[in-house]
């Protein structure tokens, strides 16, 4: 199969991803072999690539919003049936058994596995993955629209539901990439006004155009305190500005799995009458689940730039540059074929 491989970690603008034939991955018995349409990028392959992230494993395929074809499945697969159209998200597997996953806090897992991380992703034409680890995707999205949904969604969903925002209230957005273009439609779905922080004017247009009440930059205070906040940019310097855009009781979470360092906060001025910061942390299959029936329900609409999957290269580099509005999407075309693998 051919794929975008990361033999070792290097500035994005360096192309580190290599285009090349490998051999298709092996299934196990509770496996399946998914077939690629289509695989979202995400921040989190950004700092995989450049190394911002240790990595566990090399060389390495990256992508964990995938979105394909069930085209092999081991002998124990019950959920899934050959040509079934699936999603893989970020957690590939958790053990089961430890406090975490035993109190529905799986994303916690101490020994929680990840698509793209700790094993082969979506940027190729196959990944395997088990079947309880995959999601049963809607038939009213395309491939390429619903896969932002599969970490962007996800994780944008967990954020909003972590920074407690309640229907009605005022909700601010820092960074206004493929999360917060999903989260704001969610948000005025439940009634809420939300408020847009970033510099890029052709986001702050997506956000005014997706129903924000406001859009501007970090560093403007807007007239009325906000309830909740969620930082989706891995900027450190952005959490004293949220803080102190916070009303009193507020919450700001922060959603990426790498940010930069944040500077010293003043008590007062920052965190004082019970104002709550807090990180989110990966994903639950139950996130998922109920991000998928809201999409249905909403219904989310993505606005997606596409690209071919040579070109994942370049797409990460937009990425990084702040030059896509939306998501970005990796489009794997190919003819179906079954892997000799077994």
């Amino acid at each position: 199969m051919q794929a975008m491989v990361l033999k070792k970690p290097g500035k994005i603008e360096e192309n580190p991803l290599q285009f090349q034939e490998v051999p298709n991955p092996e299934i196990g018995l509770k496996d399946i072999l998914v077939r690629v349409q289509a695989c979202g990028i995400c921040h989190t392959d950004l700092h995989t690539v450049e190394g911002e992230l240790p990595l566990p494993k090399l060389p390495l395929i990256p992508g964990h919003q995938i979105v394909g074809i069930v085209e092999k499945k081991g002998t124990e697969v019950r959920r899934f049936n050959l040509g079934d159209r699936v999603g893989i998200a970020w957690l590939n597997s958790t053990c089961g058994r430890c406090e975490f996953c035993q109190s529905g806090r799986e994303n916690l897992c101490e020994q929680a596995k990840f698509t793209g991380y700790h094993s082969d992703g979506g940027y190729a034409e196959y990944t395997a993955i088990s079947e309880n680890f995959v999601y049963a995707v809607p038939e009213t999205f395309s491939p390429t629209e619903v896969a932002p949904l599969l970490c962007a969604g996800i994780i944008g969903y967990r954020a909003l539901r972590l920074s407690e925002i309640k229907p009605g209230q005022r909700l601010g957005l820092y960074g206004f990439g493929a999360s917060a273009h999903i989260v704001i439609q969610i948000a005025h779905y439940w009634k809420c006004e939300v408020y847009v922080f970033t510099r890029s004017e052709e986001h702050q247009k997506l956000a005014l155009d997706l129903g924000a009440v406001w859009a501007g930059k970090a560093e403007q205070i807007p007239e009325k305190k906000l309830h909740s906040s969620i930082i989706f940019a891995p900027a450190g310097e952005l959490v004293p500005y949220a803080l102190e855009a916070l009303n009193r009781g507020g919450t700001l979470a922060l959603a990426g799995i790498y940010i930069t360092p944040i500077p010293q906060l003043d008590y007062i001025e920052h965190l004082f009458y019970e104002k709550t910061l807090r990180s989110v942390a990966n994903s639950t299959r139950k996130d998922g689940k109920q991000l998928f029936k809201l999409a249905s329900e909403i219904p989310i609409r993505t606005q997606v730039t596409i690209f071919p999957l040579k070109e994942a290269n370049r797409a990460l580099q937009l990425l990084k540059h702040g030059k896509i509005n939306g998501a970005g999407v990796l489009e794997i075309l190919q003819e179906p074929k079954v892997s000799s693998y077994r």
